[in-house]
């Protein structure tokens, strides 16, 4: 049965017969493994933090974007509105040139 080590232990592991010797570099010492979970866990929290910066920054940027389209809009609405006022117009000034026509 294989024994789990630790980040504490200092015992090194016992080899079992046939395997080829392996240098303890990549394990390193517990305070090398504890500095290296160290500068991984500081490297985590800076992406979190640059993550939310960039959250907050697009955030900011939906609402500006959102703000626009409403702007945009409420303009093509009073487009809209007014195009329609000079067709009823433009129409009643036709209906007037057909009634001059007629008579």
């Amino acid at each position: 049965m294989k024994q789990n080590r630790t980040l504490f232990d200092e015992a090194p592991q016992v080899k079992k017969s046939g395997e080829k010797a392996s240098s303890n570099k990549k394990e390193g010492t517990p305070l090398d493994r504890l500095k290296n979970l160290e500068d991984k866990i500081t490297g985590a929290i800076e992406k979190v933090k640059a993550l939310k910066e960039e959250k907050a920054a697009l955030e900011l940027k939906i609402k500006e974007l959102e703000a626009s389209l409403a702007d945009r809009d409420s303009e093509i609405e009073k487009l809209q509105t007014e195009k329609a006022a000079i067709k009823n117009q433009v129409e009643g000034l036709l209906n007037e040139l057909d009634t001059l026509e007629v008579a």
